[in-house]
């Protein structure tokens, strides 16, 4: 790779990570695991960024590989018996990242949805993508995405009670 092309990488890398790692965080709910799918992406758009000329968007074909990536490991996982569980801090322990507790709320609600539950809500109401854009994103029809996000928030809608979004997008109090 030229260093111009180089250069224009990492200055792509720089303003994107932040986006796709909360893109990441959104669908699998480790933040270890949205690392690796985070670096994930950028290795496949580093090789390929010599010719991203022909790419619309990169930041679209880097959360689209992120995700991918994400449902590939989903599969294979199913076919291993082993699974990691993160070690359980048995400590009390204090928020010092001042979150409300409806944010943890909906965060426990998130992971009360299935893979693709989960990555239907994050790219249709994190990412702000259309019900095609998504549908291309995860590889399945639009139909399955509409009928996919309506469980899932009927599901959120049922866990979260008193602090779900209401119809403007804002938390209930």
């Amino acid at each position: 790779m030229r260093r111009a092309q180089e250069e224009s990488f990492r200055e792509f890398a720089d303003e994107a990570m932040p986006r796709l790692r909360r893109v990441a965080l959104g669908v699998c709910r480790d933040p270890h695991e949205a690392d690796d799918l985070v670096q994930t992406a950028m290795e496949r758009l580093y090789v390929r960024w010599p010719r991203m000329g022909a790419v619309g968007s990169p930041y679209a074909y880097a959360r689209t590989t992120l995700v991918r990536a994400y449902i590939g490991e989903r599969r294979r996982a199913r076919w291993q018996r082993e699974t990691s569980v993160p070690e359980l801090d048995e400590s009390p322990g204090v928020d010092v990242t001042g979150r409300s507790d409806a944010g943890l709320d909906i965060r426990d609600a998130l992971a009360t949805l299935t893979d693709r539950q989960r990555a239907c809500v994050v790219l249709r109401h994190l990412e702000d993508l259309s019900v095609a854009e998504s549908a291309r994103v995860l590889g399945i029809s639009e139909g399955t995405v509409k009928s996919t996000t309506s469980d899932a928030l009927a599901r959120l809608r049922s866990q979260l009670g008193d602090h779900a979004p209401s119809a403007q997008g804002e938390v209930q109090s």
